[in-house]
C-alpha cells in the first residue's frame, strides 16, 4: 500500500473515531426524572433544584413527573403559598431549556381536574407512578425527589 493511500485511510479512521466519540458522549448524557407529588413542600424547591442542575450540567435531559398535589405547580395561575411566587415563569424558563413537565391523568380524574386548567407547558401521562418506574427501569433515568 502506498504512503498516500495509508494517509487517507489513517485520516478516515481518525474522523470516524471522532464521530463515534461524539455520538457516545451524547448517548451517555445524564437523564433524570424529578418526582413531585406535593407542590407545597416540593414545588419551588424542586424548580430551583432543576434550574441549578441545568446551570451546572446543561446537557442533562430532565423530565418532571407530577401527581397528587404535585400537579398544582402546573396549574394556570398557581403560586407558592408562603412567598406568593408564581410557578409559571419558572416552569416556562425550564421548558425553554428542554425540561419536560408531565401530569398524571389518574390525578386529574381523582381530583376532577381538566386539562385546560394547566399551563401550556404541561404534558399528560396515564399514570405518574408508572411513568416514573418506566423512566427509571426501562430508560435508565436517575431519580430525584426534591
Amino acid at each position: 500500500m502506498n504512503a498516500f493511500l495509508r494517509s487517507i485511510l489513517s485520516s478516515l479512521l481518525v474522523i470516524s473515531t471522532l464521530g463515534l466519540g461524539s455520538s457516545l458522549a451524547l448517548a451517555d448524557s445524564t437523564k433524570v426524572v424529578y418526582h413531585i407529588d406535593d407542590a407545597a413542600t416540593q414545588g419551588l424547591k424542586g424548580l430551583r433544584n432543576i434550574r441549578n442542575h441545568l446551570d451546572v450540567s446543561p446537557q442533562t435531559k430532565i423530565i418532571v413527573v407530577t401527581h397528587a398535589n404535585g400537579v398544582d405547580i402546573l396549574m394556570d395561575g398557581a403560586k407558592e403559598a408562603k412567598s406568593g411566587t408564581e410557578y409559571a415563569p419558572l416552569v416556562g424558563a425550564l421548558k425553554s431549556r428542554g425540561v419536560r413537565f408531565e401530569v398524571c391523568e389518574i390525578t386529574l380524574r381523582n381530583r376532577s381536574l381538566k386539562r385546560d386548567q394547566f399551563t401550556l407547558e404541561a404534558e399528560f401521562t396515564p399514570s405518574g407512578v408508572v411513568r416514573i418506574a418506566d423512566l427509571q427501569y426501562k430508560d435508565k433515568y436517575a431519580y430525584i425527589r426534591p
